[in-house]
């Protein structure tokens, strides 16, 4: 015996797979796994009636099921009973499937897999290829399922093949009326009071400087259609990435929607045991409290959710820069006009000039250096002797967490945006803060102020970098030298170049001691300490 089937709560794409997996393999019963999306119910009833007969599941020996075609998942546990056939032996296993690889996958003898909008545009291709003609109905129902899983070719999802395979079928007789009709994100009286109450339980998690909304609700009875009512909600609010929990009646159901590339909402509904795309996906969640889905839900998109690029997003563009041979004096004029603090400096080739294409960076020249050289009369000079050489720079591929490392980590105010060795524009330290203090969960303790931080935590982030960088035996020194000047109750102090270079990871073993008391005395307690 054959069998063609899909996953459970069967959609259009799946029905319309299924029909047309019936033209392949003209001898396969057609048999849901379980229940279907109430549209496709009402399809079946108004418009597919007495068309294909399909069979009930108890009508099903399934030890003598030999040939098991699935289409539009790869999940055994989205299959119900049906998985049982997998242990027959000897059965031919036919996959037709348009979401994307897992590790949980079912393995079959025959695979056909394309990363499309929707599993019936690979039927589609497959009746091109065959010379198959479809006849209107099925040219309507396979429409159907490719509108419908496209989101009328809106989801991020879509391909070419899609909209190919859907002007083929309007020319074989699809019935756009018909699909309209089934396709429809009208909301009835009932869906609308819905969305109001998902409105009420919509919370707002900031994650890898993205913003994921999760809403929760608890109804007493199963409502179809559900994902209508979160698509709407996801339209109204302008969001980009959208999670529903819903718990109806004894069960718990995850839907998920994403507009973006960051959040691949398959990844997460398969953890839960469900499945989908990177865009639209959903699960039934077994053996957890509403709140306890939501505790892994949001553990999950902390482990999954890949860090946004912002760099090119949020850079300042053009770039105010200067060339090596402008003078100190020409560098703070414009320092001054245009109220800045930091001067990129850049190359002076001729092609960047004649092309207009962004120079390379060669440096950066500070307010605080270039006032020093003034007041030393110096200001003649040009920048190139005096400009900072040692600076790191970032792609506009950057993330929150590069320009944290940067800015804060490194004490670097101004950060280069380079791509293929060229200038393309600067982040500052305000554009930092500016997306940070919108975020107040990202605001690390070092942006405090050294005033506002307590003395002790600063005592133990320094105790932890000397002890990354420093050997034993100048770790003992310091160590010795911190106790003598405590017995003599003075203040001690590692100064100057030592100190830089800790800071910049740099080896460095020339010591500089300030001391605050009698540096005699102190010197001759510690040459006697020190043997």
């Amino acid at each position: 015996m054959e069998i063609i089937t899909t996953h459970l709560n069967a959609d259009f794409d799946g029905l319309a797979s299924m029909v047309a997996a019936k033209r392949l393999y003209p001898d396969a019963e057609l048999v849901f796994a379980g229940s279907q999306e109430k549209s496709v119910r009402d399809f079946l009833a108004q418009e597919f009636n007495n068309i294909y007969t399909f069979k009930r599941l108890k009508q099903i020996d399934l030890q003598q099921v030999n040939r098991l075609i699935v289409v539009d998942t790869r999940q055994s546990s989205r299959i119900g009973r049906l998985q049982e056939c997998l242990q027959n032996p000897g059965i031919e296993i036919h996959l037709f499937d348009h979401h994307p690889h897992s590790s949980s996958d079912i393995k079959g003898c025959r695979e056909v897999v394309e990363e499309v909008g929707s599993t019936t545009t690979i039927f589609t291709r497959l009746f091109r290829e065959q010379s198959i003609l479809p006849t209107p109905d099925e040219a309507t129902l396979m429409a159907l399922g490719i509108y419908e899983d496209t989101g009328s070719f809106l989801h991020t999802t879509t391909t070419g093949k899609d909209l190919q395979a859907a002007a083929w079928l309007l020319e074989h007789g699809a019935k756009l009326d018909i699909v309209t009709q089934f396709v429809s994100y009208d909301l009835s009286p009932r869906q609308v009071g819905l969305l109001g109450n998902l409105l009420k339980n919509a919370t707002t998690y900031n994650i890898q400087s993205i913003e994921i909304v999760i809403a929760k609700l608890t109804l007493p009875e199963y409502v179809d259609n559900f994902a209508v009512i979160l698509h709407r909600l996801m339209i109204m609010k302008n969001l980009d990435v959208l999670f529903g929990i819903i718990c109806m009646g004894d069960r718990i159901y995850l839907i998920a929607r994403s507009r973006i590339p960051e959040v691949n909402v398959g990844m997460i509904a398969r953890d839960f045991g469900g499945g989908g795309h990177a865009s639209a996906a959903a699960a039934t969640i077994k053996d957890m409290t509403l709140f306890e889905a939501e505790e892994k839900l949001v553990h999950l998109l902390h482990q999954y959710v890949r860090p946004r690029a912002i760099a090119g997003q949020i850079m300042s563009s053009p770039v105010i820069t200067v060339t090596p041979e402008v003078t100190i004096h020409e560098a703070n004029n414009l320092l001054t006009r245009y109220n800045i603090t930091v001067l990129p400096v850049v190359s002076t080739k001729a092609e960047d000039t004649e092309t207009g294409e962004p120079a390379t960076v060669l440096g950066m020249i500070s307010r605080r250096v270039v006032e020093k050289a003034i007041f030393l009369k110096l200001g003649h000079l040009p920048v190139s002797d005096y400009m900072t050489t040692e600076i790191a720079t970032l792609p506009p591929t950057a993330t929150l967490a590069d320009l944290q490392e940067l800015i804060i980590g490194n004490r670097q105010r101004l950060i280069p945006v380079v791509e293929h060795e060229r200038l393309q524009g600067v982040i500052t330290r305000t554009d930092l803060l500016n997306i940070l203090v919108n975020d107040p969960a990202h605001l690390p303790k070092n942006l405090l102020h050294e005033d506002e931080q307590p003395s002790t935590m600063q005592t133990r982030n320094m105790g932890n970098l000397l002890a990354e960088r420093l050997n034993r035996d100048m770790m003992l020194l310091l160590q010795t030298i911190g106790s003598v000047a405590q017995e003599l109750h003075y203040s001690a102090y590692v100064v100057g170049g030592f100190v830089r270079d800790l800071l910049l990871h740099i080896k460095n073993s020339d010591l500089d001691i300030v001391i605050e008391g009698d540096g005699i005395h102190f010197a001759k307690e510690l040459a006697r300490q020190q043997g």
